[in-house]
């Protein structure tokens, strides 16, 4: 008998990558999407995939959907991927970004425990839980002291920990992977991976004249996502509920970024690049490197990508879509 997943986010950079994992697993995928007025940016990273899932609207935020949809198809699985995501947004949406990142969180919990308790509950943490959080070697790892600066890792923490609540109160099958960055050509273009890289190929094809970015300096583990969404399936298919970082454990500056991309493009980022005030943080998160020894050791998982092959084809993908 197929196993069935319910996959909030599911029409998001991560929720497309799961979904087709899932598909080639044999396993029966649904989800929801929040409706907004432009459905063609929700359905867009589903559309090859499209007559293979069951989809519908829902929220976070709205616990009849929740309720509704877990107690008719009592999952196997479920993987709580929705979100407000954009660290830098939650400083000027803060009530939203708690309301959807930790009650969504709390009540898409509550809707599994009253509705199908025998499934298995993945969450997607965060990274930015640590904060200005180091380890004295450089790295982060699971027990490194949490120490959030944004809203939207205040919220992750929150989310995190209601989930080892669950976990130990309810002996409810709830583990945590705590994700370090994860990029792809299907991520949003506000990200700063996606942002730099279509601005790049933009001012090669003469489309614009500058990029405005934030904090240059700031360091971060950036791995693929493909690579990650494996994972969460490790994880939640592990034989006792666990938490775990899934990160490459090399970290570059937004600065090494746009070197490499302006470079693969033969431009000088310099050239180009300013700094805008506008996409500073209130706080700034300096510097982030995961050390994943746990998930390595425990199922085999290594990262298949490296910054530069990720860069590669983010950069590929965007000269395709301008006909570069």
């Amino acid at each position: 008998m197929k196993k069935k997943a319910f996959i909030t986010g599911i029409a998001g950079q991560d929720g497309s990558y799961l979904t087709e994992l899932l598909l080639e697993k044999d396993y029966d995928v649904y989800g929801i999407v929040r409706r907004n007025s432009t459905p063609e940016n929700q359905w867009g990273r589903l559309d090859h995939v499209n007559p293979l899932v069951n989809v519908e609207y829902g929220d976070l935020t709205d616990t009849s959907s929740l309720e509704r949809m877990i107690r008719t198809i009592q999952p196997d699985e479920i993987y709580n991927l929705g979100a407000q995501s954009h660290v830098r947004i939650s400083f000027d949406i803060p009530q939203y970004t708690v309301q959807t990142n930790a009650l969504g969180v709390l009540n898409i919990l509550e809707a599994w425990r009253n509705n199908c308790p025998t499934a298995r509950f993945y969450q997607a943490s965060s990274s930015e839980m640590f904060g200005r959080s180091v380890d004295e070697d450089g790295f982060q790892r699971e027990t490194t002291k949490m120490e959030p600066t944004s809203p939207y890792g205040c919220a992750k923490v929150f989310g995190y920990n209601i989930v080892r609540h669950y976990r130990f109160a309810h002996n409810l099958f709830a583990c945590n992977g705590i994700l370090f960055n994860h990029e792809s050509p299907r991520r949003g273009s506000n990200f700063v991976t996606n942002k730099v890289v279509k601005s790049a190929v933009e001012i090669k094809k003469g489309m614009r004249d500058k990029l405005p970015l934030g904090n240059l300096d700031a360091y971060r583990d950036w791995g693929h996502s493909k690579d990650y969404v494996r994972a969460m399936n490790f994880i939640i298919n592990h034989t006792e509920p666990d938490d775990f970082v899934c990160a490459t454990g090399v970290t570059n500056s937004v600065r090494d970024m746009c070197n490499y991309v302006f470079s693969k493009l033969d431009l000088d980022y310099r050239d180009y690049v300013e700094v805008d005030k506008r996409y500073l943080r209130a706080e700034e998160l300096k510097y982030l490197k995961g050390d994943s020894t746990k998930l390595r050791k425990t199922f085999g998982w290594v990262s298949e990508y490296t910054f530069e092959n990720l860069m590669d084809e983010m950069v590929e993908h965007w000269k395709n879509f301008y006909e570069l």
